[in-house]
Order: C-alpha cells, then sequence, then structure tokens
C-alpha cells in the first residue's frame, strides 16, 4: 500500500501595515513607516528560511463620510521603495508588492518591477490587484472607479501587456563585445507593440531581461472571476478562508481549472493568509486571542463596519448598546461606493435579520456582534499545537502554504520564527535552508521562456 508523500509547506510574511489585523495601539508595537521596522520584519522571515514578504499597497487611507478610521491612522510608503532598499538588506527572502491594475500603466509597473528583480538577484514577486472603490479613484486623474465588469478585463490586458515588455528581451541580446564595439546582438531588443481594449502603446521596453524572465506573479480574490483570472495568469493565489472543508473545497477548485489553460497543478500555489496568536498554552493563547480582537475592533470600527450594512450614518449609537431597531437602506448609492466591505453584503436586510437573531440569542452590543461576525484569528494555541495545525491543513491539500499576518508590527513574526517553525522542520515539511536563490527557486516554479514570437524574431 503506497502512502502519499509528505508536501513541503510554504510560507511567506505579511507586514499588515495599519488595518484591521494590527493592534497598533499596543506597547510592543512600533512604528509602520520607519525603514527599520520593514528590516526587522524582512530580516526575521529570512532567517525563519520564508519564501517571502509580501507587501500590500494602499493608495489611499481607509475613508467613511469624508472621515478617517481609527484603524488606518497612518500611510503606506511607496511599495517599490521599500522593496528595493530590503533588496540589500536581504540575500534570499522572495519581495513581493501589491501594485494595481485599475489606476497605473503597464509599462511603468513592467519597468519597476523588472528593475526590482535585476536589484533583487531574481526574488521580484507581483500581486495583481483591481479596485473599483470610488474613494481611492478621487486620486487619479480620471476620477471615479471602474465598474466591477470592467475591472478584470483591464486586469488580464494589464498583465498581458506586461508579459509582453518583459518577454520583449529573450535574455541572449546583449553582447558587450569590446573588440568589436558592438553592445546588443540584437537592434531590435526590447521592440514592442500592443492595440488593444485598455492600451494601445508601442516602443521599446529598456529592461533587459531580468534574472527570472519574469516576476513571479501573485492574485489576490475569492470571486469567480478572480479565480479565473489566476487559474489563467497567476503562479499563486491568495485566499482566507475558516475551515478545512472550505480550503479544501477552494483548492479544489481552483486547481481544477489550471487544465483548461495547459497547466498543471504544481504551476499555480494556493496560500491563504493566516492570522496567528501563539501562547505556552492552548488556553493561554485562547485568552491573548479574545483580547486581542476586542483591541482590532474598537468602538469606532465597529460602528463604520455596521455602517456597511445599514447603510446609513450611525456615528449617534453606542458601539457598547443594541443594534440599530431601524432597517438597512437598500440601494446603489452606499455609504462607502466600491468598498468590498460592501458588496459581501448582498441582501443587506436579511443580514441585518441574522445578526438581530444572533444579538438577542447571545445579549450581544453593537461591538460584541460585529467581533463575532468577522475573522477570528486563524491559528490558535501552542506552538505545538499550530505547528501541526498548519501541517495537517497543507497536507489535507486545503492549502500550499500560508501567508501570516501578525498582529503586531515589526516583531510580532519573531516568536512564530522562534518556536513553529523548529517544529515544523522537525517533522521535515519546511525546509532548513534555502535551497535556491531566487523567489521561483523557493516556490517551485520554472523560469518562463521569452515569447515564442519574439525568439523567432531574436533569431
Amino acid at each position: 500500500m503506497s502512502t502519499k508523500p509528505l508536501k513541503r509547506i510554504h510560507l511567506a510574511a505579511h507586514f499588515p501595515g495599519v488595518n484591521n489585523t494590527t493592534v497598533w495601539s499596543d506597547p510592543a508595537a512600533g512604528s509602520h513607516i520607519d525603514f527599520d521596522s520593514f528590516r526587522h520584519f524582512a530580516q526575521t522571515a529570512e532567517r525563519a528560511k520564508f519564501d517571502f514578504l509580501f507587501l500590500a499597497e494602499g493608495l489611499r487611507l481607509r475613508e467613511q463620510g469624508g472621515r478617517i478610521y481609527d484603524l488606518d491612522v497612518v500611510g503606506r510608503p511607496d511599495t517599490f521603495t521599500v522593496l528595493a532598499a530590503l533588496a540589500a538588506v536581504t540575500d534570499r527572502l522572495g519581495l513581493t508588492g501589491t501594485i494595481n491594475s485599475t489606476f497605473n500603466e503597464p509599462y511603468e509597473v513592467a519597468r519597476q518591477f523588472a528593475s526590482l528583480d535585476h536589484l533583487s538577484e531574481g526574488r521580484a514577486a507581483w500581486n495583481v490587484v483591481t479596485s473599483w472603490d470610488a474613494f481611492t479613484g478621487e486620486n487619479f486623474r480620471r476620477g471615479g472607479f471602474l465598474p466591477r465588469e470592467d475591472r478584470y478585463t483591464r486586469a488580464q490586458e494589464f498583465l498581458a501587456t506586461a508579459t509582453e515588455l518583459f518577454d520583449s528581451w529573450d535574455g541572449g541580446e546583449i553582447l558587450a563585445d569590446a573588440a568589436s564595439g558592438a553592445f546588443l546582438r540584437d537592434g531590435r531588443a526590447g521592440s514592442f507593440s500592443h492595440w488593444g481594449q485598455h492600451f494601445d502603446i508601442e516602443g521599446r521596453f529598456n529592461v533587459p531581461r531580468s534574472p527570472q524572465g519574469r516576476p513571479v506573479i501573485f492574485q489576490a480574490g475569492d470571486s469567480d472571476e478572480g479565480r479565473e483570472f489566476a487559474a489563467s495568469s497567476a503562479d499563486a493565489i491568495f485566499g482566507r478562508y475558516a475551515t478545512l472543508d472550505e480550503g479544501r473545497a477552494f483548492y479544489a477548485d481552483v486547481k481544477g481549472r489550471l487544465a483548461a489553460y495547459g497547466r498543471t497543478h504544481d504551476q499555480l500555489k494556493i496560500l491563504p493568509a493566516a492570522t496567528f496568536v501563539l501562547g505556552d498554552t492552548d488556553a493561554e493563547a485562547h485568552e491573548t486571542a479574545h483580547e486581542v480582537r476586542r483591541l482590532q475592533v474598537s468602538g469606532q470600527t465597529a460602528i463604520k463596519y455596521l455602517e456597511h450594512v445599514w447603510n446609513r450614518d450611525l456615528s449617534g449609537y453606542d458601539p457598547d448598546g443594541p443594534l440599530p431597531d431601524i432597517d438597512p437602506l437598500v440601494g446603489e448609492n452606499t455609504v462607502a461606493l466600491g468598498r468590498a466591505s460592501v458588496r459581501q453584503f448582498r441582501d443587506p436586510l436579511e443580514t441585518a435579520r441574522q445578526w438581530r437573531a444572533l444579538a438577542d440569542a447571545k445579549n450581544l452590543s453593537i461591538r460584541e456582534l460585529v467581533i463575532a461576525t468577522t475573522a477570528a484569528q486563524t491559528f490558535v494555541g501552542s506552538a505545538g499545537t499550530v505547528a501541526e495545525s498548519i501541517n495537517a491543513l497543507v497536507q489535507a491539500d486545503a492549502a500550499d502554504g500560508f501567508i501570516l499576518v501578525p498582529h503586531i508590527t515589526p516583531g510580532g513574526l519573531d516568536v512564530f520564527a522562534d518556536t513553529v517553525v523548529p517544529l515544523l522542520q522537525e517533522r521535515g515539511v519546511f525546509r532548513t535552508e534555502y535551497e535556491g536563490t531566487t523567489l521561483r527557486d523557493h516556490l517551485g516554479l520554472a523560469v518562463p521562456g521569452a515569447a515564442p514570437a519574439r525568439r523567432a524574431e531574436a533569431s
């Protein structure tokens, strides 16, 4: 009787910035903008032999009704600037940045990622995201936002166009022959021409082919459009789910879409985001986790979250009091146009009914209800319990690994690196040393070749 070989676990670290996972008020929390915070976080991840660091992008502070959330009190430095700086203080850790396909241009983004891949010697990755947030769109020249039906078509063409730019060099053009004075073997290196629905560009791409050929491509999104986009074009997809069954269903669904694009299961990694709380015992960890959730959901945050369902100004309500006795306003004009947290409540009246029933049954205040109905920590327990939980989910094909999101920045990853990682290494499911130099090496991904047509031209 054959036994299934143990899968190797992929681990990454997400520098969360100030958002709904971070407890910025904790005395142990540090700056979310000083470079030393990024350096500490990245070097901890590299010491633990993680695959990569993930840096989210924030093009505008979270706001509602013209006021900034208390959980978003500071901005995010530019992604490329931070990752380029981290390339100089790390040697093997992958460097992944979220860059928006809705409010940027392919030439600029391709040039920045190709440059980062050169600077890091092959450790760059791009998390391709879309946005139809009206409050973000106001920062940009055309204003407004893309309708839902258009944002993925733009993203697909954006990535395809960027890929054409990456592949406009095949890697063999630079001759640099001092004797003959010839620098380029092919004088047409970098030439491109793209005419499409969203982009009409042509010219010369001025960054030679980088060590990975192209950056590793990530996709974040649980929607059907997001899953299909990942299956067609991404090397890894983020996800978020709470149970083994949900994870296995997501895993099977996304991996099952690959064959339609001529791809195999090992060509797309599934890496859900995961929070964690560790303690000397499981009981201690659960007690700490309860307190962390209260710190993550302040009274103001709870009211703002509730407004996404009620579609009303609820600032006059006490977050420690009962739910509003009025019904949500239903309509297209929402209090936070385009926000994902608004879109997820497709039937506000039914959501309000369910929440009232839950609050009545458990005597919950507004704040307590929001804590109960929003995501809890993924892994809670002693180091042994968390290591076993992570390994069990990966071996059961609920994930290929996890992107860990600590609630304390920048030191929140340290305890995981020092206690959980050694246990995974002892089980033989996580590396003890890096076995390659590039992010593609860490993830077990092949280096893509230049497009066949481009190679033919070059020859």
